[in-house]
C-alpha cells in the first residue's frame, strides 16, 4: 500500500469515527470468510458496517476524533462494527459474538463515551432508534384512540338503545 492509498485509508476511518453513532472493536482471528460475510449481512440489514483496518491507520485516523478513547483496543486482529444509529452496531456485534466464539468484543465507544465490554453489551440491549420511535408514535397515539373512542360512545350508546327499542317494539 504506497502513500497515497494510506493517506485515503486515514481519511475514510477518519470520517467513520467522526460520524458514527457507535464503534465496537473485536477480535475476528479465527472466524472463516464465510463467518465474517455473515458479520457483513448481519451489518447491512441493521443499518451498520463492519471494516477491517490496519491498527496503525485507525489510530492515526483516531487522533482528535470524539472516541479517541479507543485506540488501546487496536491490537491485534482488529475489526470495526460501526453505525449512525448509537446502538445498531452493539446489536450486531453482540449477536454475532453469541454464535461465534472467535469473535471477541474489546470494547468501544458511543460518542466521546469510551465503552468496555459490560459496556457495549449494556448499549446493545438499549431499543434502536426506530423501536423507540415506534414506542413514542405509540404513546402520542393512545391518548388520540381514547378521546375517538370516548367521542363516538355516545353516539353508540343511543345508537344501541335506539336499536333495542326498536327490537322490543317488534317483537310486541
Amino acid at each position: 500500500m504506497d502513500r497515497a492509498q494510506k493517506e485515503k485509508v486515514v481519511e475514510e476511518l477518519g470520517q467513520i469515527f467522526e460520524s458514527s453513532g457507535v464503534v465496537v472493536v473485536a477480535h475476528y482471528a479465527g472466524l472463516t470468510v464465510a463467518e465474517m460475510q455473515d458479520l457483513r449481512a448481519r451489518a447491512r440489514a441493521a443499518e451498520a458496517s463492519v471494516r477491517v483496518a490496519k491498527n496503525r491507520l485507525a489510530k492515526i485516523a483516531l487522533e482528535g476524533k470524539p472516541c479517541e478513547s479507543i485506540a488501546d483496543y487496536l491490537t491485534g486482529m482488529t475489526v470495526l462494527t460501526f453505525s449512525e444509529d448509537p446502538v445498531a452496531a452493539a446489536k450486531v456485534a453482540e449477536d454475532f459474538a453469541k454464535d461465534n466464539k472467535n469473535y471477541e468484543i474489546l470494547g468501544g465507544a458511543m460518542g466521546t463515551d469510551p465503552l468496555d465490554r459490560a459496556g457495549v453489551e449494556a448499549v446493545s440491549k438499549m431499543p434502536s432508534r426506530d423501536e423507540l420511535i415506534a414506542q413514542i408514535a405509540s404513546c402520542i397515539g393512545a391518548p388520540a384512540s381514547n378521546i375517538a373512542g370516548a367521542i363516538g360512545a355516545p353516539a353508540s350508546n343511543i345508537a344501541s338503545i335506539l336499536s333495542t327499542i326498536e327490537e322490543k317494539a317488534e317483537a310486541a
